[in-house]
């Protein structure tokens, strides 16, 4: 099967799941904190780390099944599981300083982009 087509119809299922758990963390807790969004990377994160655990030592599961499930499903549940899978993959290689590098440089460039990306907008539309 065309692994594009393997991808995407994972990736359909994973966004609606984590729109699903969205809607469903702010009506039963509010919208004061992204309980939502918190939930799916940590299910997403724990998934992923279930998944590539079991096919490495007790399941064999096909080339596309994972693909569908690690990239489709859970890439488009959440982007965290696959960000926090590398961080887990450089530290059992002992990469502990890249690591380090990767995990806090992320958070720190992407909440950076974000507000390089709010400063370029304001200045030319506001």
């Amino acid at each position: 099967m065309n692994p594009i087509l393997v991808v995407a119809a994972g990736g359909a299922l994973g966004s609606v799941a984590r729109y699903l758990v969205g809607v469903w963390s702010m009506r039963l807790f509010g919208i004061g904190f992204p309980w939502g969004t918190l939930a799916v990377n940590l299910v997403g994160a724990f998934v992923i780390g279930l998944v590539v655990e079991l096919s490495a030592l007790k399941l064999q599961l096909a080339p596309e099944t994972r693909l569908f499930i690690v990239t489709g499903i859970l890439g488009g549940f959440t982007t965290f599981s696959a960000y926090a899978l590398e961080v887990s993959t450089l530290m059992q290689r002992g990469n502990h300083a890249l690591a380090a590098l990767y995990a806090f440089g992320s958070i720190i460039a992407g909440v950076g982009a974000i507000f390089l990306a709010i400063f370029i907008v304001r200045r030319i539309y506001g």
